[in-house]
């Protein structure tokens, strides 16, 4: 079967399988400043093959190698000695996270062969928009972007180690529990530098079940009762968050924010370089994030309209890092789906659809929500439409841009423009939760700027003029799009405004204004 499924898209479960598997047989190693890759490897491969292996820097040079078998990294341990505790006591957890020192100083006369190093963040907004400006249209440049942006292979490997490292911590209390990443590390639309969120699991319930029906007694194990499960989840993250604070190497501020409606650990992780999110099993988040995989590996413009909308919402200040009244990634993504499914013919199935697609392995209801479709991507027929990711992003600005946000919410289930069940100013259908508005955070300015802001860029791709474009060379395209409006050009935006409806004046105007942070304190407070 493996033949079989090389030919055919991996399933989610199969690469998160995969991909936690390979966590298991990987260590991460402080290499000193003047290494020899070659003399590094040959002494590893002592302990056993080494099946990959990359260079990254973060403070210093680290080597991330994966083994073949997880026999391999016993063999290292064993080789591996504690810290001379001189002035630093030290907590004696061993971990899979070395440093390494050369016994004797390498002299200067030895030729040094600098190491690859894999990069793991993406470049700076400027140095994008030059790169954009070289591309041939504007297809081209999205596809750049996606490039430049998308986790690469090595990243993943990164964020899955860092994982597997929080789940040896965890196995000190509960053996068989799992420490799984979910969003935007696992579902195709993380960019390079985006948090790692993490989840503790405690279930392989599946394995379980079958043992249970045999012999004549009905046994279970005696366990401490709690009177709530989000009791016994704050309990639970508490003490591993205190694990992680005291004993966990390289785990800095670590922040317990136990009383959030989903209960969560923050902290640093220091020898990845990630920021991260540790919660209690979701199987919700999960589905979400199983989603928006199908979704992106089924057509190669998914993820190119989504990263690129992404990117343009951040530098309009749209969306941001810290929690408010933005509109977020996730909401955002979500648009991009729904924008998709309305196309004519549309580009990927409704969740309907893919429900209807879903066998009895498929078939999962978790606390009353039918989170059942499809997870065998080759049963999802091809879309037809052929439409470029030119028309597609100035389609997209253009449909939302125009969008009746007071009567019509968002609904991916059914793919259609459904009347708000409630008066948020922006309601976007929790695909799984059905009574849950996943922009509920969004208010009335901040939805009216998004609405300016994507009429204007639908505007300045529709103006926008070959001839011009060549003698300017002025940033065209995607390009232009990334450059915040009014500060390019000042004059320009005035004549754009001839152009324009009163009500489009209005609201740019409004947008303009609600740059101006005492004015948005007002608009908040109307």
């Amino acid at each position: 079967t493996d033949a079989e499924v090389n030919t055919r898209k991996k399933t989610f479960t199969e690469v998160q399988t995969e991909r936690s598997e390979q966590a298991e047989r990987t260590v991460l190693i402080k290499c000193p400043p003047k290494l020899n890759e070659k003399k590094l490897l040959q002494y590893l491969s002592s302990h056993g093959n080494i099946k990959s292996h990359f260079f990254f820097e973060n403070r210093g040079i680290h080597a991330l190698i994966e083994f073949s078998e997880k026999d391999s990294i016993a063999s290292l341990q064993d080789a591996i000695g504690i810290p001379s505790a001189a002035e630093h006591h030290v907590v004696p957890f061993k971990s899979r996270l070395f440093t390494f020192t050369l016994k004797t100083p390498v002299s200067q006369a030895t030729e040094e062969t600098p190491v690859h190093l894999s990069p793991q963040s993406h470049i700076p907004v400027k140095e994008l928009i030059q790169k954009l400006c070289h591309a041939d249209n504007i297809s081209s440049q999205m596809y750049v972007l996606l490039n430049e942006y998308q986790l690469t292979e090595e990243n993943i490997k990164l964020r899955f180690l860092a994982c597997s490292l929080v789940r040896d911590f965890a196995r000190a209390y509960f053996p068989d529990s799992t420490v799984k990443p979910f969003g935007s590390s696992v579902n195709t639309f993380g960019k390079l530098g985006c948090d790692v969120d993490m989840f503790l699991d405690f279930h392989d319930t599946r394995k379980h079940a079958t043992k249970m029906k045999k012999g004549p007694f009905e046994m279970e194990y005696q366990m401490k009762r709690l009177p709530s499960e989000r009791l016994a989840t704050q309990k639970i993250l508490s003490v591993i968050g205190d694990c992680l604070d005291n004993f966990g190497p390289g785990c800095v501020s670590v922040q317990k924010i136990l009383n959030a409606r989903c209960p969560l650990v923050k902290f640093s992780h220091q020898p990845t370089g990630f920021q991260c999110d540790l919660s209690v099993s979701n199987s919700i988040a999960i589905k979400s994030s199983e989603l928006l995989y199908i979704y992106g590996c089924l057509d190669s413009r998914v993820r190119a309209l989504v990263f690129s909308v992404r990117c343009w919402a951040r530098v309009h200040g749209l969306t941001n890092s810290v929690p408010g009244n933005w509109i977020t990634n996730f909401s955002l993504t979500m648009m991009v789906m729904f924008f998709l499914q309305r196309r004519s013919p549309p580009i990927i199935p409704t969740l309907d659809q893919l429900k209807e697609l879903s066998d009895e392995k498929d078939k999962h209801v978790i606390g009353g929500c039918d989170c059942s479709f499809v997870s065998d991507l080759s049963k999802i027929k091809p879309t037809k439409n052929t439409e470029t990711l030119d028309l597609l992003l100035g389609d997209f600005f253009e449909y939302f841009g125009n969008f009746d946000f007071r009567k019509n919410s968002i609904n991916l289930r059914k793919g259609k423009e459904v009347n708000k069940p409630e008066s948020s100013p922006l309601y976007i259908w929790n695909p799984f939760e059905q009574d849950l508005n996943i922009s509920k955070n969004v208010n009335q300015p901040q939805l009216e700027k998004f609405v300016a802001m994507a009429r204007e860029s639908a505007w300045i791709l529709q103006k926008e003029d070959e001839t011009q474009r060549m003698i300017n060379k002025e940033p065209w395209g995607l390009a232009a799009l990334l450059i915040p409006f009014g500060k390019s050009n000042p004059s320009k935006m005035k004549n754009r405004v001839k152009g324009m409806g009163s009500e489009t004046i209005r609201s740019l105007l409004d947008s303009l204004k609600l740059s101006n942070a005492n004015s948005l304190q007002k608009a908040v407070g109307k």
